[in-house]
């Protein structure tokens, strides 16, 4: 069922599906039935954001999220006066706060979850999981209100850094993997 954007599904659909959030390793995964469908880079919480860890359920899920907590200050022709506002921050005249983007947000702790966003090769957010923009919709397509959702390692850890990626991800790659193979994901790797 949707209301107003917002997902509300039945957690026994999410039984045979988990995801698994490495922070060492900058990668999120999809398992169904305990096999790898999808999987994605990521930019978790940087230092004094760090993600939390534990085990977790998605709580919801919103395609158009925006952020209540950050966001920027644009001028009259839209150009960011102050690229790392508050809902707080002082607004001078002629200029408005607009609230970050935040596009098929995974809530599964409270105001944090996974949504696309710039990946700038480290943990670089205020706590929250982004992913390339194609690959965050195919979670948000794939991952049931429910789902338990497992965060792992250390972002200070990080077992090797990235080149910045675009907002998507497009080239497909195999998959292999203790006798299972398939064509997912993205070259990001």
């Amino acid at each position: 069922m949707v209301v107003i954007g917002v997902s509300v599904e039945c957690p026994a659909l999410a039984a045979d599906k988990e995801v698994i959030i490495n922070l060492t390793q900058q990668a999120a995964y999809l398992l169904q039935n305990r096999q790898v469908v999808l999987e994605s880079p990521i930019s978790s919480g940087r230092d004094g954001w760090r993600t939390p860890t534990g085990h977790f359920h998605v709580l919801a899920k919103d395609a158009s999220h925006e952020s209540g907590s950050f966001g920027s200050i644009r001028d009259g022709g839209g150009r960011a006066v102050n690229s790392s506002a508050t809902p707080a921050s002082y607004v001078p005249p002629g200029c408005r706060y607009v609230p970050a983007p935040m596009p098929y947000f995974i809530e599964f702790a409270p105001k944090v979850g996974m949504h696309a966003g710039y990946l700038p090769g480290v943990p670089a957010s205020h706590g929250c999981v982004r992913m390339p923009r194609d690959l965050a919709a195919q979670f948000f397509a794939a991952v049931p209100v429910g789902t338990p959702v497992y965060v792992t390692g250390d972002s200070r850890q990080v077992s090797r850094l990235r080149r910045a990626m675009p907002l998507y991800a497009n080239q497909r790659y195999t998959y292999r993997s203790r006798g299972y193979a398939a064509t997912i994901g993205t070259g990001w790797r």
